[in-house]
C-alpha cells in the first residue's frame, strides 16, 4: 500500500480497528498508570495498610476506566463531534436533577443515586462543556470569533452549568469548569482584552457578590488570608496541612509512617489533602516525582493538540489538557496555603469514583484526538477530500 493512499485513508478516517490500536498513544496511558500507582499507594497508606476502604475500590474503578479509555479512543471522532451538544445537554439535565432530588452529603447536594453507582454530574460537565464549545467554534470562522454576538452562545453555555454547580454548592468545581471554558475561548481566538475586561468587572463586583456567598465560603476566604484567626475551627485544615508538608523534609518520614495522617490530625487525607500525606511520607523528592509525571502528561496533551489538523480536535485536546493542569495546580496550591480551600481533588490520586472515571474519559478523548489527528473536518463538521 503506497504512503499516499494510506495518508488519504487517514484523512478520511478509514481505519480498521487494528490500525487504530496501533495508533493509540500507549505511552500516554503508561504515564497515567504511573500517576495512579502513586494514588493507589497513598490510599493504601491512608487505609492503614489495607485495601479497604479506599485502595481496593479505587483499583477496580481504574481498571474499568482503562476500558473506558480504549473504547472512547476507538470511536470515530466525527461521532464525538456530532453528539457533543447531546452530551452537554444530558449532563446539564443531570445538573438540574441534582438540584431537584440530589443526594446531600457533607453539606452539599452534588450526587445522584443511580442504584449501581452514585454519580456527580458536575465532574462530567468538565469534558462535556469543553467538547460543546469546541463543536461550536468548529463552525465559526476565525474572522467571526471577534464579533461579540458570536460569543453570546458560548458564554451562556458556560454560565448556565456554572450557576447550577455553584448552587449545589460546589465553588471549586464551578471555578474549574469556568476556567477550562475560558481556556477554550482563548485558544479559539478570543482577544485578551476581552478577558481582561471580564476579570476587571469580576473584581469590581466582589463587594456585590460577597454578601451572597455562603458562610462557609466567606470563612474559607478569610481563613486563607489569615489561617491563625481560628486555628481549631476553619483554620485547622490548612494549618495541619502545612505542618505535615513541612515535617516531610527532603525524603519524608517513610511510607505509612506519616504522623499527621496516622494520628488523624490531617483531615480528608484520602481526598482533598492526599498530596499533603504524600509529601509527609515521601518528602519533597516524592512530591516532585509526582509533579514530574503530571508535567509529562501535560506535554503529551499539548503535543496531541498541536499535531491535530482540525479545529475541533485541537480545541478539545487543549481544553482537556488545560483543565487537567488547573485540576492539580489548584489542589496543590490549596493544600500549601497559596489558594483558599475549595474542595478540589488531586487527579488520579484522590479517592472518588466519578472523578476518576471522568478523568479516564478525558484521557480516552485525548487519545481519540491523537488517533484521528489527520482527519480533515470541514467548517460544517463533514470531511474534506
Amino acid at each position: 500500500m503506497s504512503d499516499g493512499f494510506y495518508n488519504a485513508r487517514l484523512r478520511r478516517g478509514d481505519m480498521a480497528p487494528t490500525e487504530k490500536l496501533f495508533q493509540l498513544s500507549w505511552s500516554l496511558l503508561f504515564w497515567v498508570c504511573c500517576i495512579f500507582a502513586f494514588g493507589f499507594a497513598m490510599l493504601y497508606s491512608a487505609g492503614g495498610g489495607s485495601l479497604q476502604p479506599w485502595a481496593g475500590p479505587q483499583l477496580v474503578k481504574f481498571i474499568v476506566g482503562v476500558g473506558v479509555v480504549l473504547v472512547v479512543a476507538m470511536v470515530d471522532i466525527r461521532i464525538l463531534l456530532q453528539y457533543a451538544y447531546v452530551f452537554y445537554g444530558l449532563v446539564l439535565i443531570l445538573l438540574v436533577v441534582v438540584d431537584v432530588k440530589g443526594i446531600i452529603g457533607m453539606g452539599a447536594q452534588r450526587w445522584i443515586d443511580l442504584g449501581v453507582i452514585t454519580l456527580q454530574p458536575s465532574e462530567l460537565m468538565k469534558p462535556a462543556l469543553i467538547m460543546a464549545l469546541a463543536r461550536y467554534f468548529q463552525g465559526v470562522g476565525i474572522e467571526d470569533i471577534g464579533r461579540p454576538i458570536n460569543l453570546l452562545v458560548p458564554v451562556i453555555m458556560t454560565l448556565v452549568p456554572v450557576a447550577l454547580i455553584i448552587k449545589e454548592p460546589d465553588l471549586g468545581t464551578a471555578l474549574l469548569v469556568l476556567m477550562s471554558a475560558a481556556g477554550v475561548l482563548f485558544m479559539a481566538g478570543v482577544r485578551m482584552w476581552k478577558f481582561a475586561l471580564v476579570i476587571a468587572v469580576g473584581l469590581g463586583a466582589i463587594p456585590v457578590i460577597w454578601p451572597f456567598l455562603h458562610d462557609y465560603q466567606q470563612n474559607r476566604v478569610l481563613t486563607f488570608l489569615n489561617p491563625e484567626r481560628d486555628p481549631l475551627g476553619d483554620g485547622y485544615h490548612i494549618l495541619q496541612s502545612k505542618i505535615a508538608l513541612g515535617s516531610g523534609g527532603l525524603f519524608g518520614k517513610g511510607f505509612m509512617d506519616g504522623t499527621q495522617s496516622r494520628l488523624n490530625f490531617l483531615p480528608e487525607k484520602q481526598t482533598d489533602f492526599i498530596f499533603t500525606m504524600l509529601a509527609e511520607e515521601l518528602g519533597m523528592v516524592g512530591a516532585l516525582g509526582l509533579l514530574a509525571l503530571y508535567v509529562i502528561v501535560l506535554i503529551y496533551g499539548y503535543s496531541i493538540a498541536f499535531r491535530c489538523r482540525h479545529q475541533f480536535g485541537r480545541l478539545v485536546a487543549m481544553g482537556l489538557t488545560t483543565g487537567f493542569f488547573l485540576f492539580f495546580f489548584i489542589n496543590i496550591a490549596m493544600v500549601m496555603g497559596l489558594l483558599p480551600v475549595v474542595g478540589v481533588t488531586l487527579p488520579f490520586i484522590s479517592y472518588g469514583g466519578t472523578s476518576l472515571l471522568t478523568l479516564m474519559l478525558c484521557v480516552g478523548i485525548l487519545m481519540n484526538v491523537h488517533v484521528h489527528r489527520d482527519i480533515q473536518i470541514s467548517m460544517r463538521g463533514g470531511i474534506d477530500f
